[in-house]
């Protein structure tokens, strides 16, 4: 009867207190058993994945460019030589975008961060090196054009790769040598881990090329000009056949510059403005523009030219067009 009382004196009923303990030695032996917790799913940024896929297309666009000069031994005149240097920057940077989505969600270290980076760095600055190149490879082919073709504008070209080619690498060995914000964050760029200083320092230097290229393309439209003038009068033509020339000419000269000002100047301009405090979404919106240009790259500087479409037609046909060989080449097609 005492026992009974003791073991009552709670006041609930016998059932529910052997509930109590089943339920409590059952928690007891749940919290000796670890508990394993489902992973985290991968979850990708769309923005990554749309950078990534402009990569591939930029890689596959200009692989087709770098084979083609590459096995092509008449594709050896300067001109040539600095559309292979523009369409292999442009192969690496489509590679470090591919390079730079694998890494950032199978591969993640500090290590691969700078790797990559400066990687894009470096190819990219080839990139807008080349097409620099280019310019000044087209005014010298028009204004000094009866002494172009000689030995002295081969080695000038080669000067102007070794020159471009080392200052792009030299800029891409920055962060992995040190000059990176991975130690100290409020350093940061919108590129982590580039610097904010580093990032102005492109900038700039974009700008200034930017201005080059535009004051070249200046002179080399007049010149355009006054070319087709002088074989307008020569071959008694129109002037109606003389303005469509020279505002083909023009036009051409505008869609080039324009094309590659609308790529790069937002993000140049916002790289000199912004930090890594800015939303990523602004980063994402104008880098995006940016890869593209090297999409359009081998569409203006190689596919319209007429021996690389020689060249192209061999290879996927094995013959050249009748229209492609008996085409003259005019002052517009500069």
């Amino acid at each position: 009867m005492n026992e009974d009382l003791k073991v009552n004196l709670s006041g609930l009923p016998r059932d529910y207190l052997d509930a109590g303990a089943a339920e409590n030695v059952s928690a007891a032996v749940s919290s000796q058993v670890p508990v394993v917790e489902p992973e985290p799913e991968l979850v990708v940024n769309p923005w990554d994945i749309v950078l990534c896929t402009s990569g591939t297309l930029i890689s596959c666009e200009n692989a087709v460019v770098v084979l083609i000069i590459f096995h092509n031994p008449s594709l050896r005149a300067p001109m040539f030589l600095l559309i292979g240097s523009l369409a292999l920057a442009d192969l690496l940077a489509g590679i470090g975008l591919i390079i730079n989505f694998v890494f950032a969600y199978l591969l993640q270290s500090e290590a691969t961060k700078l790797v990559t980076i400066g990687l894009i760095v470096a190819s990219f600055s080839a990139s807008v090196c080349s097409l620099l190149a280019i310019t000044v490879d087209r005014y010298l082919s028009l204004y000094y054009a009866l002494t172009y073709h000689s030995e002295r504008t081969v080695t000038f070209t080669y000067v102007m790769l070794i020159m471009l080619w080392g200052t792009s690498i030299c800029l891409g060995l920055l962060p992995i040598m040190g000059w990176n914000c991975l130690r100290d964050e409020s350093t940061c760029s919108v590129i982590r881990p580039l610097t904010k200083n580093n990032a102005a320092i492109l900038s700039v230097s974009f700008l200034f090329m930017f201005a080059l290229m535009l004051q070249l393309y200046v002179q080399i439209c007049k010149i355009v000009m006054r070319h087709a003038h002088q074989i307008a009068l020569q071959h008694h033509f129109l002037a109606t056949s003389h303005y469509v020339t020279t505002r083909k000419g023009v036009s051409t000269l505008a869609i080039i510059l324009g094309t590659f000002a609308a790529c790069w100047m937002p993000f140049t301009l916002y790289s000199l403005i912004a930090d890594y405090t800015y939303p990523s979404i602004y980063t994402y919106a104008t880098l995006l523009p940016a890869t593209y240009n090297s999409i359009i790259n081998p569409v203006i500087y190689a596919f319209r030219n007429q021996e690389i479409q020689k060249a192209l037609c061999l290879i996927c046909c094995g013959c050249i067009p009748s229209s492609l060989s008996q085409r003259a080449r005019s002052p517009s097609d500069v």
